[in-house]
């Protein structure tokens, strides 16, 4: 009984180790074949580059910041980037704050830009267009769904070349520019002050003098009325006269 127990573990001791020496065989023909030797090659590049990266960002910090600062940046400008439908959202949003507005309030340059874009989203002639770090939106001549010759042929489809002057706003850093820079003052109509003096258009803020009279002012605004004595004989002169008329 006891020695088939040990030629039992014997055995199995066996086919364990010969196992073992399979896996080893095998492993070692895989890292020996070509695509083991490329992998072990590129692994080692790696680690290389990263070795160099960390021991050039040790000697020279500032150029490491720098690069840092510029990748960041970079990343912080792809990850904000504006898309299509927050352009149309917003675009909804500034049409609804000038159609709050009466027509002899709203600004002309204002009203004119979004009811231009507002025209050709209706028309489906808007396009939007990624380029990485930033978003263009530019008008299109035709619907993509008009069936159209022209609007379904490639070869009469607008150049790239003329996309600078299609282009109607440029998003970056989650924000419209030119969208934003003509809704500006988008409460003020320019043509009720285009006959006053040029000094009269522009205003100016006030200096610190004037912003002190100007408080000053306002303070004695919530101050009783005193009269003086000369109000006060008026008064009581009055008064008397008054009193000597009834007598």
């Amino acid at each position: 009984m006891a020695s088939s127990v040990v030629g039992r573990r014997l055995f199995c001791t066996a086919a364990e180790t010969a196992a073992a020496s399979v896996k080893t065989n095998r492993w070692e023909r895989l890292k020996n074949t070509k695509a083991g030797v490329w992998c072990r090659s590129l692994l080692s590049d790696y680690k290389e580059a990263c070795r160099d990266v960390v021991v050039g960002a040790w000697e020279r910090p500032v150029k490491a910041c720098v690069y840092a600062a510029l990748l960041g940046g970079a990343w912080a400008c792809f990850y904000t980037k504006p898309d299509r439908s927050s352009f149309e959202v917003i675009l909804l949003e500034r049409s609804d704050q000038l159609g709050l507005l009466s027509p002899w309030i709203r600004s002309a340059t204002s009203d004119g830009h979004v009811q231009n874009l507002v025209k050709l989203r209706n028309q489906g002639r808007l396009r939007h267009a990624n380029l990485g770090l930033l978003s263009v939106v530019y008008y299109a001549d035709h619907d993509p769904d008009t069936a159209l010759f022209e609007a379904q042929c490639s070869n009469l489809s607008t150049p790239w070349r003329e996309l600078p002057q299609r282009v109607l706003d440029v998003g970056f850093a989650g924000h419209w520019w030119i969208l934003d820079s003509k809704m500006r003052d988008y409460d003020i109509n320019e043509e009720e002050f285009k006959h006053l003096p040029a000094h009269m258009q522009a205003t100016s803020p006030p200096s610190v003098q004037e912003v002190e009279k100007n408080e000053r002012a306002h303070k004695e605004s919530w101050l009783a009325l005193q009269a003086d004595d000369e109000d006060k004989d008026i008064n009581a002169e009055s008064r008397k006269e008054g009193e000597t008329r009834e007598t």
